[in-house]
């Protein structure tokens, strides 16, 4: 699978950490042009710094600003010539009560997890059309149940689940397919004081049938195969990369 993507040009939102990064990593290794894209610049400089520089383009963009998304998918076709893949994996987070969650945090979230995904594949429709390419969203568990105390990330990420369901229907005879992954708790930077917490990790773990939290790699693996021509008859996919939590019922271990 060295060479599954050489030639392709690949667009990765979020990728200066976690799974985007682990993400643009894949499709790099597998011969791909690869466009990183965050809003963290000196993030991003130092992640692209290790990409064959010949086929890396960085960009600094703001998902949640459609003009801003539109630059993007212009300026990777204007660099490359072309866009096979785009992964919109860009997000946020907030958690709390729902009656004290304000107006700007709500919109935070939605803005980035669910308007980002729409104008990114908005954009790129034209394109993806041209190469009968694949769009891949980083959806959640917590897009397909809910979790205490995250209700803005719960709606956000259940609206990428059924949107993507929705544009893998409606861009089908366009050629395009459109899937989503939808890990569990993965060790990423928006996870990070999650990961120091000892008692809830082994919480998860006793939830998680694999007994562990995802690691970025383990989806970016996902996120590649649903873009290949291996998934050729793949769309409207919500494949959960979870460890199995998925496959319970909610019971606690007997």
């Amino acid at each position: 699978m060295k060479d599954r993507f050489e030639g392709k040009v690949v667009i990765v939102t979020g990728a200066a950490s976690g799974i985007g990064e682990a993400t643009a990593r894949r499709f790099s290794s597998e011969g791909a042009k690869v466009v990183l894209v965050d809003r963290e610049g000196k993030a991003l400089e130092k992640v692209a710094g290790e990409f064959p520089s010949d086929r890396t383009l960085t960009l600094v963009a703001d998902v949640s600003d459609s003009r801003s998304v539109d630059d993007m998918v212009a300026s990777a076709v204007k660099r490359f010539g072309r866009l096979d893949v785009l992964v919109n994996n860009a997000g946020v987070h907030v958690a709390g009560d729902p009656a004290e969650i304000t107006d700007e945090q709500w919109r935070k979230v939605m803005a980035t997890d669910a308007d980002g995904v729409f104008f990114g594949c908005r954009a790129a429709i034209p394109h993806l059309e041209k190469t009968r390419g694949s769009i891949v969203n980083t959806a959640s568990v917590s897009g397909t149940g809910g979790d205490w105390e995250m209700s803005p990330y719960n709606a956000a990420k259940g609206a990428v689940v059924n949107l993507t369901r929705a544009l893998a229907m409606d861009l089908g005879k366009k050629g395009i397919r459109v899937n989503a992954v939808c890990p569990t708790l993965t060790r990423t930077g928006m996870t990070e004081d999650m990961m120091e917490d000892k008692d809830l990790l082994a919480k998860f773990a006793e939830r998680i049938p694999l007994g562990r939290v995802c690691e970025p790699r383990e989806v970016a693996v996902v996120i590649a195969f649903l873009a290949s021509e291996d998934a050729s008859f793949m769309t409207g996919a919500n494949v959960a990369v979870d460890g199995g939590v998925s496959a319970s019922n909610g019971q606690p271990p007997q």
